[in-house]
């Protein structure tokens, strides 16, 4: 995008009943009015009539179908519009904002946040050039307060935030954990968490600039060990992820600059991707003897923070999930040279919507770590034993596809180096789809699916067999060829 625009939804009651009222008197001031305001007009011209009389006859037929349009337009503007200049409100708006619905940033004066109770959190904007606007916390969705959140602490530098307003971000963002990130930056904290040494290094601050200029650091999402992740601006427009990896200083120098290499090598690979469920890299550089990794800012929810929360998924849905991430592996392993994931988990895997699934992160970072330092960078359930023998393969990455599977049918981790049958925990899995389960986690490469083409044809063939689930998933996906 080429700045940030979000349209917040907020839902009011009123609005919704004065809406859904309209709807349905429709019928009534939309054809049984004008209907009898023309029979009317048809009767004062063959007849006479008092002309007080029909003129009030007139007006209210007029101002019928007139008010109820108005009425209609006042209930169904529910969007407050929130761009990289300032706000727009809905025109319910207008007398508290003084009949100026649009706002600058900078007119933004402060901000306060008041509880009522539990579920009324009332937030108090208030305006330099006079007005204020008043917003109901709970009209508005988990993912549309984030939203609106952080765009006030991009934009509105000059804005003064109350304690509880500062303390209810800071909640919004745990309670949206894994939810249209900045849901998104606690999955990225998990990730370091589970994949990083305790080695300290010094992470960048908010309002540092990397490439001179080019990159604006909005706030550390993560850091620990060897690496961070941070959101930053673009050219103080889009949003974008910033991933950070750091060379120890007591890493010896031939394997810090094969680290280097290594990082450089995969990240101009990386950058040449082009995959509908494959999240942008956009650009890799060194600044200050750090490396970076320039991502899409991806909204949707990890895999498994959306199993903590809804329990293991339904075998129709894992099988969609499955062709599609099959089809991001065939992809991946037919590029020129082959790319290898390394890290294929749910943590890594994001539901942008109710049907797409889409990867996130790649190893690049974690080769760079473990090169430099030596050590296995990475998540062991999920790790085959000839990438534990530092060989990993693109058969390495079906074995992960495979415990990643058992994990969303199951709820539970794979057992580490095991051959994985999620029926043993859940018996109304089919027998096909524990079997391909169980080949791709087969402790010899030669025992798994030759390469992930093949993945893809068994999992269609599943679907196919299925009665009524080929009907719901699409079987064309499959993206073999090269960038």
């Amino acid at each position: 995008m080429a700045e940030l625009e979000v349209s917040v939804i907020y839902r009011t009651r009123p609005a919704r009943v004065g809406l859904y009222t309209m709807m349905a008197l429709m019928p009534v001031w939309s054809i049984a009015v004008p209907f009898c305001l023309g029979l009317f007009i048809t009767c004062l011209l063959f007849n006479s009539v008092a002309f007080v009389p029909a003129a009030i006859v007139m007006l209210t037929l007029v101002s019928i179908p007139v008010v109820s349009i108005m009425l209609a337009a006042l209930c169904e503007d529910e969007t407050v519009t929130v761009s990289r200049e300032g706000l727009a409100f809905p025109i319910m708006f207008l007398p508290q904002l003084q009949f100026k619905r649009e706002r600058l940033w900078s007119d933004l004066n402060t901000a306060q946040l008041t509880e009522i109770n539990d579920t009324d959190r009332i937030l108090q904007l208030h305006f330099g050039s006079g007005g204020h606007a008043l917003l109901n916390m709970k009209n508005m969705s988990k993912s549309d307060r984030e939203q609106l959140m952080l765009s006030m602490e991009v934009y509105a530098k000059n804005c003064k935030r109350s304690p509880e307003l500062i303390e209810y971000q800071n909640r919004v963002q745990n309670e949206n954990r894994g939810v249209d990130h900045l849901s998104y930056t606690q999955m990225w904290e998990e990730e370091l968490s589970r994949r990083f040494s305790a080695t300290s290094f010094v992470p960048l601050e908010p309002e540092q600039i990397l490439q001179n200029g080019k990159f604006t650091i909005v706030r550390q999402l993560a850091f620990g060990g060897l690496s961070a992740i941070y959101l930053a601006q673009q050219e103080q427009k889009e949003l974008v992820i910033v991933k950070e990896a750091v060379v120890p200083a007591s890493a010896e120098e031939h394997s810090r600059q094969k680290a280097t290499d290594l990082f450089d090598r995969e990240a101009r690979l990386l950058t040449k991707l082009d995959h509908p469920n494959i999240a942008k890299v956009y650009d890799h550089f060194m600044d200050g003897g750090r490396n970076y990794l320039v991502l899409e800012y991806v909204r949707g929810q990890d895999l498994r923070q959306l199993v903590k929360q809804t329990g293991a998924q339904p075998e129709n849905t894992v099988l969609s999930w499955a062709l599609q991430i099959a089809s991001i592996l065939e992809y991946l392993h037919n590029q020129t040279p082959t790319i290898i994931h390394r890290d294929l988990t749910p943590d890594n895997l994001v539901q942008r919507d109710s049907e797409t699934v889409v990867l996130i992160d790649f190893g690049a970072a974690n080769e760079f770590v473990g090169t430099a330092t030596g050590t296995l960078v990475g998540k062991q359930a999920y790790i085959s034993p000839e990438q534990l023998r530092g060989k990993a393969t693109g058969s390495s990455d079906i074995y992960a596809l495979g415990g990643t599977l058992y994990f969303l049918l199951t709820g539970k981790d794979p057992e580490a180096l095991t051959t994985s049958r999620p029926k043993d925990l859940v018996p109304s899995i089919s027998q096909d789809l524990d079997d391909l389960i169980a080949n791709c986690t087969e402790m010899e490469e030669s025992d798994r699916p030759a390469n992930s083409s093949l993945l893809v044809q068994r999992l269609k063939e599943i679907i196919a067999s299925q009665p009524g689930t080929a009907d719901s998933i699409t079987l064309s996906a499959g993206h073999g060829g090269k960038a």
